[in-house]
Protein backbone atom coordinates (compact mmCIF):
# COMPACT_ATOMS: atom_id res chain seq x y z
CA UNK A 1 0.00 0.00 0.00
CA UNK A 2 1.21 3.45 -1.23
CA UNK A 3 0.98 6.14 1.80
CA UNK A 4 0.34 9.76 -0.13
CA UNK A 5 0.02 13.04 2.04
CA UNK A 6 -1.59 15.36 0.51
CA UNK A 7 -0.97 19.20 0.79
CA UNK A 8 -3.43 21.67 0.12
CA UNK A 9 -1.50 25.13 -0.39
CA UNK A 10 -4.51 27.63 0.58
CA UNK A 11 -5.92 27.36 4.26
CA UNK A 12 -9.29 28.56 3.69
CA UNK A 13 -12.40 26.59 4.67
CA UNK A 14 -13.61 27.25 1.61
CA UNK A 15 -10.28 26.10 -0.74
CA UNK A 16 -11.15 24.74 -4.40
CA UNK A 17 -8.36 23.07 -4.23
CA UNK A 18 -9.17 21.94 -1.30
CA UNK A 19 -12.40 21.00 -2.32
CA UNK A 20 -10.43 18.72 -5.64
CA UNK A 21 -8.06 16.79 -3.23
CA UNK A 22 -11.27 15.66 -1.60
CA UNK A 23 -12.02 13.80 -4.21
CA UNK A 24 -8.51 11.82 -5.09
CA UNK A 25 -9.69 8.79 -2.99
CA UNK A 26 -12.82 8.53 -5.14
CA UNK A 27 -10.47 8.15 -8.14
CA UNK A 28 -7.35 6.80 -6.40
CA UNK A 29 -5.11 3.51 -8.62
CA UNK A 30 -5.32 0.69 -6.27
CA UNK A 31 -3.13 -0.02 -3.46
CA UNK A 32 -2.96 4.25 -3.03
CA UNK A 33 -4.12 5.57 -0.07
CA UNK A 34 -4.24 9.32 1.05
CA UNK A 35 -3.19 11.44 4.12
CA UNK A 36 -4.02 15.17 4.34
CA UNK A 37 -1.11 17.08 5.87
CA UNK A 38 -2.26 19.82 7.88
CA UNK A 39 0.09 22.87 8.89
CA UNK A 40 -2.40 25.46 9.98
CA UNK A 41 -0.68 25.39 13.87
CA UNK A 42 2.95 26.02 12.61
CA UNK A 43 4.33 29.14 13.88
CA UNK A 44 5.68 31.94 11.64
CA UNK A 45 9.72 30.27 10.69
CA UNK A 46 12.27 32.18 12.38
CA UNK A 47 15.43 30.55 12.64
CA UNK A 48 16.13 32.01 16.08
CA UNK A 49 13.42 28.93 16.74
CA UNK A 50 15.43 26.36 16.10
CA UNK A 51 17.19 26.30 18.92
CA UNK A 52 14.30 25.06 20.91
CA UNK A 53 11.68 23.55 18.41
CA UNK A 54 8.54 23.85 18.31
CA UNK A 55 6.34 20.60 18.77
CA UNK A 56 4.20 21.81 16.18
CA UNK A 57 7.47 21.74 13.33
CA UNK A 58 8.60 18.70 14.45
CA UNK A 59 4.86 17.25 14.22
CA UNK A 60 4.56 18.65 10.58
CA UNK A 61 8.39 17.21 9.42
CA UNK A 62 6.76 13.47 10.84
CA UNK A 63 3.56 13.74 8.90
CA UNK A 64 5.82 14.25 5.94
CA UNK A 65 8.37 11.55 6.86
CA UNK A 66 5.55 8.87 7.76
CA UNK A 67 4.24 9.28 4.03
CA UNK A 68 5.47 7.50 0.88
CA UNK A 69 5.21 10.51 -1.19
CA UNK A 70 3.40 13.62 -1.40
CA UNK A 71 1.00 15.71 -3.44
CA UNK A 72 1.17 19.59 -3.44
CA UNK A 73 -2.34 21.24 -4.43
CA UNK A 74 -2.24 24.72 -4.80
CA UNK A 75 -3.81 28.00 -6.29
CA UNK A 76 -1.67 30.78 -6.94
CA UNK A 77 -1.39 34.00 -5.07
CA UNK A 78 0.27 37.06 -6.86
CA UNK A 79 1.81 34.75 -9.18
CA UNK A 80 3.81 32.66 -6.36
CA UNK A 81 2.97 30.54 -3.55
CA UNK A 82 0.59 31.24 -1.09
CA UNK A 83 2.39 32.79 2.15
CA UNK A 84 1.51 29.77 4.59
CA UNK A 85 2.48 27.02 1.86
CA UNK A 86 5.79 29.03 1.99
CA UNK A 87 6.44 28.80 5.80
CA UNK A 88 5.42 25.20 6.17
CA UNK A 89 7.88 24.04 3.56
CA UNK A 90 10.26 26.17 5.28
CA UNK A 91 10.19 24.49 8.66
CA UNK A 92 9.97 21.28 6.42
CA UNK A 93 13.21 22.15 5.19
CA UNK A 94 14.92 23.05 8.44
CA UNK A 95 17.16 22.45 11.13
CA UNK A 96 19.28 22.48 8.03
CA UNK A 97 20.60 18.64 6.71
CA UNK A 98 17.46 17.62 8.31
CA UNK A 99 15.03 18.60 5.73
CA UNK A 100 11.63 16.00 5.37
CA UNK A 101 11.77 16.36 1.83
CA UNK A 102 15.04 15.02 0.97
CA UNK A 103 14.30 11.95 -2.03
CA UNK A 104 10.58 12.63 -0.79
CA UNK A 105 8.83 11.89 -4.30
CA UNK A 106 6.37 14.94 -4.90
CA UNK A 107 3.81 15.67 -7.05
CA UNK A 108 2.02 19.19 -7.57
CA UNK A 109 -0.92 20.58 -9.45
CA UNK A 110 -2.89 23.50 -9.04
CA UNK A 111 -7.23 24.61 -9.39
CA UNK A 112 -8.22 27.28 -10.25
CA UNK A 113 -11.02 29.45 -11.69
CA UNK A 114 -9.66 30.07 -15.27
CA UNK A 115 -7.18 27.87 -17.12
CA UNK A 116 -3.25 27.33 -16.34
CA UNK A 117 -3.67 29.94 -13.50
CA UNK A 118 -0.96 27.99 -11.63
CA UNK A 119 1.59 27.81 -14.37
CA UNK A 120 4.00 30.05 -12.22
CA UNK A 121 3.60 28.64 -8.71
CA UNK A 122 4.22 25.34 -10.14
CA UNK A 123 7.41 26.53 -11.58
CA UNK A 124 8.18 28.50 -8.06
CA UNK A 125 7.43 24.99 -6.32
CA UNK A 126 9.84 22.68 -8.62
CA UNK A 127 12.55 25.27 -7.87
CA UNK A 128 12.02 25.12 -4.29
CA UNK A 129 11.38 21.38 -4.03
CA UNK A 130 14.75 21.12 -6.48
CA UNK A 131 16.85 22.73 -4.01
CA UNK A 132 15.48 20.03 -1.03
CA UNK A 133 16.38 17.57 -3.34
CA UNK A 134 12.99 16.46 -3.62
CA UNK A 135 12.46 14.28 -7.20
CA UNK A 136 9.17 16.12 -8.78
CA UNK A 137 6.74 14.70 -10.81
CA UNK A 138 7.36 16.52 -14.41
CA UNK A 139 4.59 15.04 -16.17
CA UNK A 140 1.45 15.34 -16.17
CA UNK A 141 1.27 19.13 -15.28
CA UNK A 142 -1.95 19.44 -14.33
CA UNK A 143 -4.13 22.62 -14.24
CA UNK A 144 -7.82 22.25 -13.15
CA UNK A 145 -10.09 24.99 -14.13
CA UNK A 146 -12.82 24.92 -11.29
CA UNK A 147 -16.44 24.35 -12.05
CA UNK A 148 -18.50 23.81 -8.79
CA UNK A 149 -21.04 21.80 -11.23
CA UNK A 150 -18.21 19.13 -11.70
CA UNK A 151 -18.65 17.73 -8.18
CA UNK A 152 -21.19 16.84 -5.88
CA UNK A 153 -19.66 15.61 -2.41
CA UNK A 154 -16.57 14.46 -2.73
CA UNK A 155 -17.26 12.97 -6.35
CA UNK A 156 -16.24 14.07 -10.01
CA UNK A 157 -19.30 14.44 -12.58
CA UNK A 158 -17.72 15.63 -15.20
CA UNK A 159 -15.65 12.77 -17.15
CA UNK A 160 -13.19 15.36 -18.45
CA UNK A 161 -12.05 16.39 -15.44
CA UNK A 162 -12.57 13.04 -13.95
CA UNK A 163 -10.12 11.73 -16.51
CA UNK A 164 -7.42 14.55 -15.92
CA UNK A 165 -7.18 13.66 -12.21
CA UNK A 166 -7.42 10.08 -12.80
CA UNK A 167 -3.91 10.47 -15.21
CA UNK A 168 -2.29 13.09 -12.83
CA UNK A 169 -3.11 10.28 -9.84
CA UNK A 170 -2.11 7.18 -11.88
CA UNK A 171 1.34 9.26 -12.71
CA UNK A 172 1.84 10.07 -9.30
CA UNK A 173 1.35 6.97 -7.93
CA UNK A 174 3.97 5.48 -10.34
CA UNK A 175 6.96 8.00 -9.63
CA UNK A 176 6.32 7.37 -5.78
CA UNK A 177 6.08 3.77 -6.28
CA UNK A 178 9.42 3.94 -8.28
CA UNK A 179 11.25 6.20 -6.16
CA UNK A 180 10.01 4.24 -3.07
CA UNK A 181 11.45 1.27 -4.63
CA UNK A 182 14.55 2.50 -5.82
CA UNK A 183 15.18 4.16 -1.78
CA UNK A 184 14.38 0.42 -0.99
CA UNK A 185 17.02 -1.02 -3.25
CA UNK A 186 19.91 1.69 -1.95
Amino acid sequence: MLRIGIIVGSLSSTSINRVVAETFPSIAPDGVEFEYLDYSALPFYSQDAEADFPAEARAWKDSIAAVDGVIIVTPEYSRSLPGALKNALDWAARPYFDGSFNGKPVAIMGVSGGPQATAAVQQHLRAVLGHYNAPTLGQPETFVTYNAESYVGNEIVDEATRGTLKRFLDATAAHVELHTRALANA
